[in-house]
């Protein structure tokens, strides 16, 4: 079985939570959209985690977000995996790569990491903060030609932002008045794909956006669930 959550940023409380960790079995696939952060400054509390999460009998797959360290992330391996291209951090814990789909339990899944982050020039300062982390415009030109050989018919989207047409709805700050470029990608994918359900973990809240977005963030969700 699949499921989704949001933001982790390198607490294993949730994934320990006994709820939860009861819903997790052998053969299972856990999506992480986005801010994993296992992956920020490895050090030894953070190896020691991430040892925690190899030894887990399910699968962990994650987008990259606005908290993950990118050159860090970049120095495992890519490799084709379900049909799309992934980093092999060990045999149970994956990023899976932007722009591509994967084929995972029968369903046809588009991943798009990446984001902007609102504090980029205070992060800047203290080398914290990633230029590539909004995707290129080439990157995202290659991810629409990935789904149109799918005839833009997919089962579902997981990303860390959303379409710039529900900012409206999650944005009551000023400091998050910016709409990027991945943001208004996203608005032509959910205008111009048909998809059964869009997940994205960037807003910390668990909200349904009907008919076909979620918010996720604490909640560990089957995928599908409405």
């Amino acid at each position: 079985m699949i499921y989704v959550t949001g933001d982790i940023h390198g607490d294993l409380g949730r994934l320990k939570n006994k709820a939860i960790a009861r819903k997790l079995k052998k053969g299972d696939y856990l999506i992480v959209c986005g801010d994993l952060g296992f992956f920020w400054n490895d050090s030894r509390e953070e190896r020691k985690a991430r040892k925690w999460l190899f030894k887990r009998k399910y699968t962990i797959l994650f987008v990259d977000g606005t908290h993950d360290n990118l050159d860090m992330l970049s120095s495992f391996p890519q490799e084709d995996w379900c049909g799309g291209k992934a980093r092999k951090i060990s045999n149970n814990l994956f990023q899976l790569c932007r722009g591509y789909v994967f084929q995972i339990e029968g369903n046809y899944i588009f991943a798009a990491g990446g984001g902007e982050s609102m504090d980029m020039e205070e992060r800047d300062a203290l080398g914290s903060w990633w230029e590539q982390e909004l995707p290129s415009p080439q990157e995202l030109s290659e991810a629409r030609e990935r789904l149109a050989q799918c005839r833009d018919v997919i089962d579902y989207v997981i990303t860390h932002d959303c379409p710039a047409a529900l900012l409206k709805n999650l944005r009551a700050e000023s400091r998050f008045a910016n709409v990027s470029h991945l943001n208004l990608f996203f608005d032509q994918v959910s205008r111009e794909c048909r998809f059964k359900q869009w997940y994205f973990g960037c807003y910390h809240i668990d909200k349904k956006f009907p008919p076909h977005h979620t918010a996720v963030f604490q909640n560990v969700i089957p995928l599908g669930m409405l």
